[in-house]
């Protein structure tokens, strides 16, 4: 299979075209996709919505490379991931997506920094160089006076601004978020969407998933999904003239 290629970026983040996903359970076949058709342009904001059971998490983790489509194509900027192997499909999840979960996701035993410096540590690419940079993350977030506590000693806000500056420290094309304010109260909630509705004025693609409705308002782009295919697509708000968003960290 081909390796993925490092272009300068397509105009669209993500391009889906008749994309399904099936399931054989217990004797009987579960249609959690049927026929998705999605375009994402750098630079959106898009709030992936529906009810329980409506494809979401399906969706998220076909875009996340984490699964593969049972038909269809997806394109991530200029690569058709379901033609490469899982070692390319890793280099991909490791260099272009960042994630951000619902459950922080953090290691309880790493202090601030040494959670935002994962990623980096999977790719065996922990410098003095990236050292500095995941410190201007967590300064960026607002945790530059936290970098030696451990999330046990954070709020749940301050651990979700861990997990976002950790899916920063590569660089990626676009950040995927899965209910990211879903465990946190209301006040938090605004702090965290305020910070995601900066990266996007930035220039970073945000593909979001939830059920909150206040949440989904936020963004620039709302696409409801039903019975695993797409119900509405409603743009919000234009996207700006944005500038190109970063390459991948450079592994010197």
């Amino acid at each position: 299979m081909p390796e993925p290629n490092h272009p300068e970026p397509a105009e669209y983040a993500a391009l889906l075209s008749g994309v399904t996903r099936e399931y054989v359970l217990k004797g009987e076949t579960v249609r959690a996709l049927r026929g998705i058709d999605l375009k994402v342009p750098r630079g959106d904001f898009v709030a992936i919505m529906g009810a329980s059971g409506s494809g979401k998490s399906t969706l998220l983790n076909l875009l996340g490379c984490l699964d593969r489509p049972t038909a269809g194509t997806i394109l991530l900027g200029n690569d058709d991931v379901t033609r490469l192997d899982d070692a390319a499909l890793s280099e991909i999840r490791g260099s272009r997506i960042g994630f951000v979960f619902q459950s922080y996701n953090l290691i309880q035993q790493l202090t601030v920094i040494e959670n935002i410096e994962v990623p980096l540590f999977y790719q065996k690419n922990v410098t003095s160089k990236s050292r500095k940079r995941c410190i201007e993350l967590a300064k960026m977030v607002g945790l530059g006076d936290r970098l030696s506590h451990r999330p046990t000693q954070l709020s749940g806000g301050q651990q979700q601004r861990v997990a976002i500056a950790r899916s920063l420290v590569n660089d990626p094309y676009f950040i995927l978020a899965d209910e990211p304010t879903g465990n946190l109260d209301s006040v938090t909630t605004l702090e965290i969407l305020d910070l995601l509705d900066r990266l996007n004025s930035e220039g970073r693609t945000i593909i979001l998933v939830t059920h909150e409705d206040e949440v989904g308002a936020r963004s620039r782009r709302i696409v409801r999904l039903r019975d695993g295919q797409v119900e509405s697509d409603k743009r919000l708000a234009e996207i700006p003239d944005l500038p190109d968003p970063p390459k991948p960290a450079s592994r010197a």
